[in-house]
């Protein structure tokens, strides 16, 4: 599965894709759309602190010759038609794009003679990569399920069906906004009381969520299912998602349908899919069951999956408030997790989400729900590292938080790192929180 795309040994001519913090070295080569000041829109690929115009750069002739349903997907405003050709497509224009970039190939050494194709990445708007029509967000963490059943079940924190089945509900597509966007406090009904009566008010415990996205690239027709051994020819890429929630909110609308109004009014996604190409030397083992724990159903078992069907990424969330921007104080990381810990592997989740026939499109996202660990320090959202608020967590400035105040800032960050490896990233997520 490892190709020259992977080569540790790789080096570009630009330069900054070679700086120790970069996210975006030559092995990475995320996918992006971005806006030019002139109003331009162009798909892109991320280069250490630079953007390629894709587009520009097959004009200009320095793109070597695709085949003509993936030249005629690059001058698109989102990555839809691209990424519905499939993994193949994919693959095959990652490593035209490797040989453009790299240090010591003709096409490298044309490429570095024409202007216009690569810019600063700072001199661009990135945008949201995809449009999407749907977007599930499933429940796939054991640790972050089992923290927050344990507040509500003491005595059962995990309902009998967690263990068989992956969990999910259908989010709202239309509210899914890029990195950068902020996030207005929302309102709704909440009560002291779980009894009741409600009142209509700004939610008083507004919280992140720490998830991880996967796009769907290649869809499959109404009534058709996805075998588990073929999910990931499904998918394009990962993203970072923030799924914001309204805690408060939450508690008093989630029976007994689940999640509504404290969910749908933002979710924040990275900008730069991370492609499951790039993503393939920090493959590992799915989290494995117990012995005292069921296997799980015949469609949702694949030794290939079991095996590799995990990814290796640290996931990080960065708090920073008003007060601290405003001193000029840097962010602080209040949690650290890990990817591979989830219970349930994106392709389980993919396979089971279409093992009724529902047809999943390109550009659908599947979102892994809340990625926490065992310790507190791992926790993905702060309903869990404040406890339901009970332990408020001390910011550098002196302040504290049990959920966010208007002006705090979040961001999220994803680091994949394996021996004799590059370091690759997912670039920034980030909100700020905007008052009523």
């Amino acid at each position: 599965m490892l190709d020259a795309t992977h080569d540790p040994a790789l080096r570009s001519w630009v330069a900054s894709a070679h700086a120790p913090d970069t996210d975006f070295p030559i092995q990475n080569l995320p996918l992006g759309v971005a806006r030019w000041p002139d109003g331009h829109v162009a798909l892109v690929v991320a280069i250490g602190d630079q953007v390629l115009d894709l587009a520009r750069a097959r004009t200009a002739g320095v793109l070597e010759a695709l085949e003509p349903a993936i030249a005629d997907a690059l001058p698109a405003p989102t990555l839809n038609p691209l990424i519905a050709l499939g993994r193949p497509a994919l693959t095959a224009l990652r490593a035209a794009v490797s040989r453009l970039l790299r240090a010591e190939t003709p096409e490298g050494a044309r490429a570095q003679g024409v202007t216009g194709c690569l810019v600063a990445a700072s001199e661009v708007t990135l945008q949201r990569p995809v449009a999407i029509g749907d977007y599930t967000d499933f429940y796939a963490s054991i640790d972050h399920a089992t923290n927050v059943g344990s507040m509500f079940r003491p005595d059962q924190p995990l309902l009998p069906n967690y263990r068989h089945v992956p969990i999910g509900y259908h989010g709202r597509a239309s509210s899914i906004v890029a990195s950068g966007t902020a996030i207005r406090r929302p309102q709704g009904q909440v009560a002291a009381n779980p009894a009741g009566p409600p009142t209509f008010a700004p939610t008083a415990r507004l919280d992140y969520e720490l998830e991880v996205g996967a796009v769907i690239g290649r869809g499959n027709p109404l009534g058709a299912t996805i075998p588990l051994s073929e999910a990931e020819q499904h998918l394009a890429g990962l993203v970072l998602v923030n799924d914001w929630s309204a805690r408060d909110v939450q508690a008093w609308e989630y029976q007994p349908l689940g999640p509504f109004l404290a969910k749908n009014f933002a979710t924040t996604i990275s900008p730069w899919l991370v492609t499951l190409d790039a993503l393939e030397p920090y493959r590992t083992a799915a989290r494995g069951r117990t012995s005292e724990e069921p296997a799980p159903l015949p469609y949702l078992t694949d030794a290939g999956d079991a095996a590799r069907g995990a990814f290796a990424i640290t996931l990080e969330v960065w708090l920073r408030s008003a007060a601290m921007r405003a001193a000029g104080m840097p962010a602080v990381r209040v949690s650290r997790g890990d990817f591979s810990r989830m219970y349930w592997t994106l392709a389980q989740m993919l396979t089971h989400h279409a093992s009724n026939g529902c047809n999943l499109q390109p550009g659908d996202l599947l979102a892994s729900g809340t990625v926490s660990g065992p310790t507190k320090e791992s926790r993905g959202c702060l309903l869990e590292l404040t406890w339901r608020g009970a332990e408020p967590i001390t910011l550098p400035s002196g302040e504290t938080r049990a959920f966010l105040a208007d002006g705090d800032e979040v961001t999220l960050r994803g680091i994949c790192e394996a021996p004799e490896r590059p370091r690759l990233g997912f670039g920034a997520c980030t909100g700020i929180v905007e008052g009523v």
